[in-house]
């Protein structure tokens, strides 16, 4: 019996990848540096999974930064701002579309369907040219070949490219960017035909787009696609792959009819309605990859259950036809369960990181195969069982208080033009006040503190000196820039969802846990195993600490309900909008006990609200009712005066813009400046906002400084379309990945520029 691996984490087990980039970006190592570190980690990847007797292996999975930019990079579709002539495209173009440069912005970056992963969008128009111009697929298969492993090459599918691409600046939003199928198919043939060449004998298109509600124009386009790649494709084995959410009826119909495909490989964890799909008919001969083990959540997977599954299957495809599989890349999950030495022995057995999860995908396999390991399939058991009955997991008074939160809609009681008008007396702020969104830079010196203090190499009482120290020298850096509502800068905290989840019960953690987010940016989710709740407050001592340093405005800075929820791995032994209400529960707490310790404007951020919505229409209504009730359960017992900010980045919001006015912030920031502002469209069009809104001004996810006349141009757009006294200005997203000297100066710009306007208004009265 066949097995499967869709995708594997490109980190490495201790973010080998991560530190490997940061160095060369910085200039302190080579490309060649950079290429050794990526070629042992392929290298132990592919050995790791042939060791593991995993049939089907991947390769042209692993990135420098992300999938589609490999693949924008493979047709030579390079926006002319980064002035490349043609040719191999090297580090120095692909980082400068992926981070931008000194001139020139970055390309817009945006989630990954419904994951906290993102890609650099396509910019596409009528004018592209599109040429070989990355041979990495061919490279890396060659490059496994020589070592003895032959691999499945995996690119991104032609249309899925497309539809995840966006037209270019200056082009039509109408424009078709389908009409450039027969543009980009040339280039994928001399890629197929080079892979056949080197000895390929099977072939791995990713179309995850085809789970989303496509028209029928949209699924042509696969038709078409595949027909015309058809003999391109002839003595290779074709596998389409899809993954994150069923496969509508129509798209399974469109991809089983598909022609020169071989098999299909369907996420039958989140996709367990296309069970039924497959069941009322599969091609006769054909190839079902059946996604069975999780690649986005870090349980054990229940064998007993999965082997059911598959033995179903069996029946239905035929023994020979059936490969055991990831339900989508191992990507969205953790490396490696050897690496985490301090995890409680009872949790740890509940779970499967991504080399766990291939050892799994093979145990299926054996076992269909008849050479079931009985030993192995036990452990198992035992471990669901014990996840099952552990005392630990229930909290009958937080699912109470749950349970009591139904037949209310939590609703603060005054309107937000009320609410801002008693705040504006309160604050005092002048028109078009600065912010920013809450992080600033992590230094090294900051990041050997908190390191220090956990390893219990320094006190107590020294760790609080040293964050107080740093807490004061960012509001006297605000303080001189003049910016009018202040931030503590979040020194004690290393990640935004991780500080909270240490603090509240039902979460787990872990040393090695990193998770890819984009480019080097690692993450490391903690997991949601039990009923959650706040035991004691997580921030009021920083927050009042700072607030006693200055006279202006400090924010608190929690993180909601839903990012929480979204952002680590999830009990998945309750509906998912049970476990956000417990958590929206412990941060009104915290909400609360900031407005008692004087505290007036609290953040509550949302970032990854748009991130959780569910991929098909019909299931989207029902999350952004109860995340949205999440979040304003938090607030719903605060007075008027208190300011209730939220901030979210890196999405499409304008499809939920209503739900967004919804949650009833009082000022929500909102990332702008790199989707080259199609937020402010959804203004353009009418929507009418009252509460306060400040769209970033600038991009933090670059290392490039914006000038003053940069950022009051991008102001200047927003007042033609929202009212004055509703703008706030502030940057896209926190500032902890950037250097002081890059901040400085992109703050005082942006400071400079808010003065400017505000004189502008002022004469113009």
């Amino acid at each position: 019996m066949a097995s499967h691996i869709v995708g594997y984490p490109r980190m490495g087990p201790k973010r080998e990848l991560k530190f490997a980039l940061e160095s060369f970006w910085d200039g302190k190592s080579s490309a060649e540096d950079l290429q050794k570190v990526a070629a042992d980690l392929r290298s132990s990847i592919w050995k790791q999974m042939s060791d593991a007797r995993i049939k089907y292996i991947p390769s042209n999975t692993f990135s420098y930064y992300d999938q589609v930019l490999d693949t924008t990079a493979m047709l030579g579709a390079v926006p002319p701002r980064y002035n490349w002539n043609g040719g191999e495209i090297g580090f120095d173009v692909y980082f400068s579309m992926a981070r931008g440069n000194a001139s020139v912005p970055a390309m817009e970056m945006t989630k990954w369907f419904d994951t906290n992963y993102h890609f650099i969008v396509p910019e596409l128009g009528p004018d592209v040219t599109f040429s070989y111009a990355s041979h990495k697929a061919v490279t890396e298969y060659k490059e496994a070949k020589a070592l003895g492993v032959d691999t499945v090459p995996v690119l991104v599918g032609p249309v899925s490219y497309l539809l995840l691409s966006k037209p270019a600046k200056g082009v039509e939003k109408t424009f078709s960017l389908l009409s450039l199928l027969n543009k980009i198919l040339p280039v994928y043939k001399e890629v197929i035909s080079e892979l056949k060449a080197a000895g390929a004998s099977w072939i791995q298109f990713d179309e995850p787009t085809l789970v989303l509600d496509l028209d029928a124009h949209k699924l042509q386009a696969f038709t078409d696609a595949y027909s015309e790649l058809e003999s391109t494709l002839s003595g290779l084995s074709v596998l389409i792959e899809t993954y994150f959410a069923d496969v509508p009826a129509e798209a399974y119909k469109t991809l089983t009819g598909l022609k020169g495909v071989t098999g299909y490989g369907f996420d039958l964890v989140r996709g367990t309605k296309t069970l039924d799909l497959i069941k009322g008919g599969f091609p006769k001969g054909k190839y079902l990859f059946s996604g069975v083990v999780d690649g986005r959540n870090i349980w054990a997977n229940d064998l007993a259950s999965s082997l059911s599954t598959l033995q179903e299957l069996e029946g239905i495809v035929g023994k020979e036809n059936l490969v055991v599989s990831t339900s989508c890349s191992l990507l969205h999950t953790a490396v490696d369960l050897v690496n985490e030495t301090k995890l409680d022995k009872e949790i740890k057995s509940w779970l499967a990181f991504a080399a766990q999860k291939v050892v799994e995908v093979n145990a299926l396999a054996q076992a269909l195969a008849g050479q079931k390991d009985e030993a192995f399939f036990s452990a198992n058991a035992a471990a669901q069982a014990s996840r099952k009955s552990s005392p630990r997991v229930t909290n009958e008074a937080v699912q109470k208080a749950a349970a009591a939160l139904k037949g209310s809609d939590h609703r603060r009681a005054t309107n937000v033009s009320a609410r801002l008008d008693a705040q504006q007396k309160k604050l005092n702020l002048p028109v078009l006040p600065t912010t920013t969104i809450g992080s600033f830079p992590q230094t090294l010196e900051l990041r050997r503190v908190r390191r220090e203090y956990k390893a219990k190499k320094i006190s107590e009482d020294d760790y609080v000196k040293a964050i107080k120290a740093e807490i004061k020298k960012v509001v006297a850096l605000q303080e001189d820039l003049d910016i009018d509502v202040l931030v503590h800068g979040e020194p004690e905290r290393n990640d935004m969802v991780e500080y909270f989840g240490e603090q509240l019960s039902g979460f787990a953690f872990t040393v090695n846990g990193w998770v890819q987010s984009y480019g080097s940016r690692c993450v490391k989710p903690p997991i949601i195993y039990g009923d959650v709740s706040r035991p004691n407050p997580m921030t009021v001592f920083w927050s009042s600490t700072a607030q006693s340093m200055t006279s202006r405005p400090m924010k608190g800075m929690l993180t909601g309900p839903v990012t929480i929820l979204n952002w680590s791995f999830v009990r998945n032994d309750q509906p998912r909008h049970e476990t956000c209400y417990q958590i929206a529960l412990a941060i009104k707490d915290e909400v609360e006990d900031l407005e008692k310790a004087g505290i007036n404007v609290i953040q509550i951020d949302e970032a990854a609200l748009r991130e959780g919505l569910p991929l098909r229409k019909s299931e989207q209504a029902f999350y952004l009712e109860w995340a949205v009730h999440s979040f304003r359960i938090t607030n719903v017992g605060v007075q008027d005066t208190t300011q209730i900010h939220t901030h979210m980045c890196y999405s499409n919001f304008n499809d939920i813009i209503h739900s967004i006015i919804d949650m009833d912030a009082d000022v929500i920031t909102i990332e702008n400046s790199r989707s080259d502002e199609k937020l402010l469209s959804v203004f353009r069009e009418g929507v009418k906002y009252g509460a306060g809104i400040g769209p970033g001004v600038y991009d933090i996810h670059s290392p490039r400084i914006p000038s003053t006349e940069e950022i009051a141009d991008r102001i200047n757009k927003m007042l033609a379309v929202l009212e004055t006294n509703i703008l706030w200005v502030n940057p896209d997203c926190g500032l902890k990945t950037r250097k002081y000297s890059e901040v400085k100066p992109a703050l005082k710009n942006m400071v400079a520029a808010a003065k400017l306007l505000r004189t502008e208004l002022a004469s113009a009265k």
